[in-house]
């Protein structure tokens, strides 16, 4: 019975390479895919969040452009005549304000008996509403900011509040995403032209 020299199996040398190399292919799309997963999730929950950012900008955007008179105009404070919700009979005396922190964006309203200026505030008819409830208030980005007809940037305090002709809304959540900045923006200006007497 003859045996063949180049019959005999693996090399223990030989097994170790093979597991090695397989090791090393298994972590690298392990690595991969967890990275991918990580990424995709990141970019999943700031997509999210950029979508309740664009429903409360359009939800204050509407009520900014059924004002009929502005009372207080800031950088992260604005208060109001206008209607809150569209089945209002009268307007109502809002308040836009971000908590001590910046750490949410709160809305006061009161009831109001008739519409300006026969009308006065209801004070027991106050509510307060949570508008974003995890608000972000990105580096060198005001909430609110004003522009004259000829859309000049006015810094407050503005004396004449009547030359506010457009206001900019400008919300910002932060980034969960490695792969973009720090915050995304989103900006509503809605134009005061008309001064509309409801929504």
């Amino acid at each position: 019975m003859s045996h063949r020299k180049n019959s005999q199996g693996f090399s223990l040398v030989e097994l170790l390479i093979a597991m090695v190399v397989i090791g090393s292919i298994t972590t690298t799309f392990v690595t991969f895919f967890n990275t991918a997963i990580s990424q995709y999730l990141s970019v999943h929950r700031d997509s999210l969040a950029f979508g309740d950012l664009a429903t409360q900008s359009q939800r204050i955007g509407n009520v900014v452009r059924g004002l009929s008179d502005i009372t207080l105009a800031q950088n992260n404070e604005m208060t109001m005549y206008a209607y809150f919700a569209p089945n209002d009979t009268y307007v109502s005396l809002i308040r836009y304000y971000l908590t001590s922190g910046n750490t949410k964006m709160m809305a006061d309203v009161t009831q109001m008996t008739a519409n300006p200026p026969a009308g006065i505030p209801i004070p027991s008819s106050l509510k307060t509403v949570n508008i974003i409830d995890n608000f972000y208030l990105a580096s060198n980005l005001n909430t609110f900011q004003y522009y004259d007809s000829g859309g000049t940037l006015l810094a407050p305090p503005i004396s004449d509040l009547h030359t506010i002709k457009i206001v900019k809304i400008n919300l910002a959540v932060p980034s969960k995403s490695p792969v973009a900045t720090s915050s995304t923006t989103l900006s509503v200006q809605v134009s005061l032209r008309n001064r509309k007497t409801n929504l």
